[in-house]
């Protein structure tokens, strides 16, 4: 990687001597998939088949096919692979099936004849309940490890679980037995796998999440809402949950102190703050390789109102993940929803508005991205340490600036978490950096910070950094939810 970093990096010295300043279209192209006028693709779920379409579903029912997904848009050819599903988001092929998750149900679905039509269609589960309310969305994720897929369900409304199992994560394995994993979700937008195996879904502002954000799932975790707990007398809930429900916590709080109350309490990994990287987080890849440029491993976050994608870096510190989210792409066309990352390097996106509107400006659309081979100057890394964090870059840095305590400043807060919907920004400090040590390599800048705050958003701005060919950073902003600071 670190050859390429610097192939790419020349080919960047132009920029730094009269040259425009480099913008998102020099490093990453988009193809928008054409669709037909007769065809509403509000894309919910994306998934690549063997023999190389793309599945698409929609929030209308459908699941399409786009031939041809990785050539030209000329090229490209929509067919109709099945219909009248229940907003399925979330598909994913395993073992020669495609696996949907409904509104209602995990469904799997096979082309017997070949002609390109599911013939197929079998319930692998349906353990959870449906009211009809509009907010009972199902997500589905890819299948772990063990052979299980984790479906997160939304709440009844913002506030309530009206029928079982609403408001919480699920398992379902390959014998369609469903076995209840996770309370305290609330209005998910997306959930998946890392390249280490660990699951997350995002969950949307709103009653006992402050802003928007990325969350790990374990078995046995609490994830911020309530209102789960109401089906805790269910005998599957006690057979795997245990008898009893988690300490309700206390509203007009602060995550810090409920997670010394609540045990199982899992922190947000990381806030996208609302306003700022987003309104409404949702489907998420990530870049399994160095085709992408050089955020292997990255998360890839989706944002359905802003209609961009943020790059989310994860840690564990103290046992707990925890990350910085910086903005890494806009310009798409729709609401983003899902995401699907492909080996060849291609990131597909795609979306609707459905109502809410969007920032892209179209009722859906289905883009892909590509990396052209030229590097942005950018963070790559951020990290926490006992006394500040330390940086990394995909270039290498010019050491008087980024060496320079004037080139950084930062702020931090938190939010409230209650039972009402949203937190404004609250708790505001300003950790002062004292020092910013260049790495003799120039690849990496360590920032000593005094106030560092435990629980808190620590926005970072670098905004004076240049590189070695004086390239301003891309995207200068970084905000690192700091669940734990590191032991010394």
């Amino acid at each position: 990687m670190k050859k390429l970093i610097l192939i790419a990096g020349a080919l960047m010295v132009g920029f730094a001597h009269g040259a425009p300043a480099p913008k998102q279209s020099d490093y990453y192209t988009f193809t928008r998939v054409p669709i037909p006028a007769d065809v509403s693709l509000e894309a919910s779920g994306l998934a690549m088949l063997p023999n190389g379409k793309l599945a698409v579903s929609t929030r209308r029912g459908d699941i399409f096919t786009v031939s041809n997904p990785l050539g030209k848009a000329d090229d490209m050819k929509l067919k109709l692979y099945a219909r009248g599903l229940h907003e399925p988001i979330g598909i994913h092929w395993n073992d020669g099936w495609l696996y949907a998750t409904q509104r209602c149900e995990v469904t799997r679905i096979k082309d017997e004849d070949g002609d390109g039509r599911g013939d197929v269609f079998e319930t692998v589960s349906d353990g959870w309940a449906i009211t009809g309310d509009y907010h009972e969305y199902a997500f589905g994720s890819q299948f772990d490890k063990d052979g299980n897929m984790w479906v997160v369900l939304c709440l009844t409304g913002s506030f309530n679980s009206n029928t079982p199992y609403r408001g919480w994560c699920v398992r379902v394995n390959k014998k369609g037995e469903m076995i209840p994993t996770a309370s305290g979700i609330r209005s998910p937008g997306g959930i998946g796998l890392n390249h280490l195996g660990d699951v997350f879904y995002s969950d949307n502002q709103g009653p006992w999440n402050g802003s928007s954000c990325i969350k790990h799932l374990t078995a046995g975790s609490f994830q911020s809402h309530p209102a789960s707990y109401k089906w805790w007398n269910l005998p599957l809930v006690q057979k795997h949950m245990g008898p009893k429900p988690p300490v309700t916590p206390n509203s007009d709080s602060r995550i810090p102190k409920e997670r010394e109350r609540v045990k199982e309490y899992v922190p947000p990994a990381c806030v996208l703050p609302h306003g700022k990287l987003g309104n409404s987080t949702s489907g998420f890849a990530f870049a399994s390789n160095e085709k992408f440029g050089p955020f292997e491993n990255q998360l890839l976050v989706s944002d359905q109102s802003q209609s961009n994608v943020s790059r989310v870096i994860l840690e564990k510190v103290n046992g707990v993940y925890q990350g910085a989210a910086i903005l890494f792409m806009t310009g798409f066309g729709s609401g983003n929803i899902p995401s699907f990352y492909h080996e060849s390097g291609a990131l597909f996106v795609g979306g609707s508005d459905r109502g809410w509107g969007a920032r892209g400006g179209k009722r859906f659309a289905l883009d892909r991205v590509n990396w052209t081979g030229k590097v942005p100057f950018e963070i790559h890394e951020m990290r926490a340490k006992p006394d500040g964090f330390e940086l990394t870059f995909t270039h290498e840095v010019d050491p008087k600036t980024a060496g320079n305590i004037a080139s950084y400043s930062m702020k931090a807060w938190t939010y409230i978490l209650r039972a009402q919907y949203g937190s404004p920004e609250v708790d505001p400090a300003t950790p002062k950096i004292v020092s910013a040590t260049v790495a003799q390599d120039n690849r990496s800048v360590r920032l000593k910070i005094e106030g560092l705050v435990k629980g808190h958003v620590h926005h970072l701005v670098s905004g004076g950094v240049r590189s070695k060919d004086e390239l301003p950073l891309l995207h200068p902003n970084a905000y690192y939810t700091l669940n734990e600071i590191p032991k010394k």
